[in-house]
């Protein structure tokens, strides 16, 4: 994970943290190549079929008074036990990757995604070990040991900072274990059997190549149902989960909990899109969002939908922004008691002393003079917060960014050493969108192959 270059040695962010609670490490990514339908119209198509076939009458009474919904934090899967340390160790990571700012509503409804996560990883586990698929520990410490170093700890330190969180680092090796057992079954049982003709590929090819420089939006989506009646009580929750992000909520995390469209296992990832592909009304606020931000609740037929511009680009055109910059960053931390008078203090001389800086092989005699700590990597400038990608790609090698940061967390530059640009696109890869067609069906039969495994299992709630 390249944004390890941002120093989180004191406090990893909300989005580095949500990318290890809520994403898979190994794990085969989403859907990459969307054909023109909406979320909630393949939300749409695949139930119709299932419940055409229920005869349910319109008039439903309940007889006995058990809750179907009201689950405790607790449940044994196939004979397996998942206890409510678990749950809350697991719950622990999802708060931390919402920024700590969960209400208690909030965290009973993800108390309750958090135990479905587990039965389904624990399910996946089982399969895996059935087909005599396993997880060495020595492979769990490996990554364990990777994971803490995307955050600059080491293993010993990143589990003192998972234990102080509520957390540990049995939950995360758990999830490893997890993705990696599926990841092999799956590339063992389903992808050998998974297909992709030529000439699918080639009429991909032509009409992307026919788009050339036509602008493709990759878009997240939270889609909530309504009916007329319902509708404005559906409207006042979408309002609450749009707030919720934007005051630093996963939107990952949402799209997974509430979001009543297909992709909600993915995110509410739509992956790649152009306009022309979506609805007229959300056509009209995508157009108008910057990258990394959200809207809504829009009014759609038969429901609302919350937009989460993750990223923008040209068809088959290169992007400036998978140029590679090599990058060197310099950090000062403020010692705790620190006033906000000496922190700006301080500020204001790195600053002015940053206009003095003469190109990346004085940086380490620089830092020595402010006792702040160098870091350096490689990385596509596509990778780096929206905010600090226009600054970057405009900068000449040599030169540094103007300080950023707080008290809380310190101050830090960036200063650009080295930019390979990106290739020109010239045309789009046979070969990449195979791969991408191949992924997207064995990401199809997986999802297939986990409804299964749920159906047949044995789970008992305690």
């Amino acid at each position: 994970m390249e944004s390890s270059l941002i120093d989180v040695k004191n406090m990893p962010s909300r989005f580095t943290m949500a990318r290890l609670a809520m994403t898979t490490i190994a794990g085969v990514a989403g859907c990459l190549l969307v054909q023109g339908a909406t979320a909630q119209q393949m939300d749409n198509d695949a139930m119709s079929a299932p419940s055409s076939a229920l005869d349910i009458p319109e008039s439903v009474r309940l007889f006995g008074k058990r809750d179907p919904n009201v689950r405790r934090a607790t449940a044994l899967v196939n004979g397996e036990v998942i206890t409510g340390t678990d749950v809350e160790q697991r719950l622990a990571l999802v708060v931390l990757a919402n920024g700590g700012k969960v209400s208690e509503e909030e965290t009973d409804r993800l108390r309750l995604q958090v135990l479905r996560n587990l039965i389904d990883e624990t399910l996946q586990i089982q399969e895996a070990a059935a087909k005599d698929i396993r997880v060495s520990s020595a492979e769990l410490d490996e990554n364990f040991a990777r994971v803490a170093s995307n955050f600059n700890y080491s293993p010993e330190a990143f589990t003192k900072y998972l234990a102080e969180q509520g957390s540990s680092e049995r939950s995360i090796k758990r999830q490893i274990e997890g993705e990696v057992a599926w990841n092999r079954l799956l590339r063992r049982e389903v992808q050998p059997f998974v297909n992709v003709s030529e000439e699918e590929v080639r009429s991909v090819v032509k009409r992307l190549n026919a788009a050339k420089g036509s602008d493709e939006f990759r878009i997240g989506e939270i889609y909530l149902s309504a009916t007329p009646e319902s509708s404005q009580q559906v409207l006042k929750n979408g309002e609450q989960i749009l707030d919720q992000i934007r005051e630093g909520g996963s939107f990952q995390a949402y799209a997974r909990q509430y979001s009543e469209a297909s992709t909600a296992a993915v995110g509410g990832d739509l992956g790649w899109v152009r306009l022309p592909q979506l609805p007229e009304e959300l056509q009209v606020a995508a157009q108008q969002l910057a990258v990394g931000q959200v809207v809504g609740p829009i009014a759609l037929p038969g429901g609302y939908s919350i937009l989460y511009l993750m990223d923008k680009r040209q068809v088959a055109t290169a992007d400036p922004r998978d140029a590679i910059l090599s990058l060197k960053q310099i950090a000062i931390d403020f010692p705790a008691g620190t006033t906000e008078a000496v922190a700006r203090q301080r500020t204001d001389a790195f600053g002015a002393a940053l206009k003095d800086l003469r190109g990346c092989g004085t940086v380490s005699d620089f830092a020595a003079k402010f006792g702040a700590t160098v870091v350096e990597n490689d990385l596509p400038a596509r990778n780096l917060p929206p905010q600090l990608q226009s600054t970057l790609l405009a900068m000449q090698v040599g030169e540094a960014m103007p300080p950023f940061g707080t008290l809380t967390d310190g101050v830090r530059t960036l200063v650009l050493c080295g930019r390979d640009e990106p290739e020109d696109a010239g045309g789009v890869s046979f070969d990449r969108i195979m791969s991408q067609m191949e992924e997207e069906r064995v990401n199809k039969r997986a999802r297939t192959y986990l409804r299964d495994l749920r159906r047949d299992a044995v789970i008992d709630y305690n």
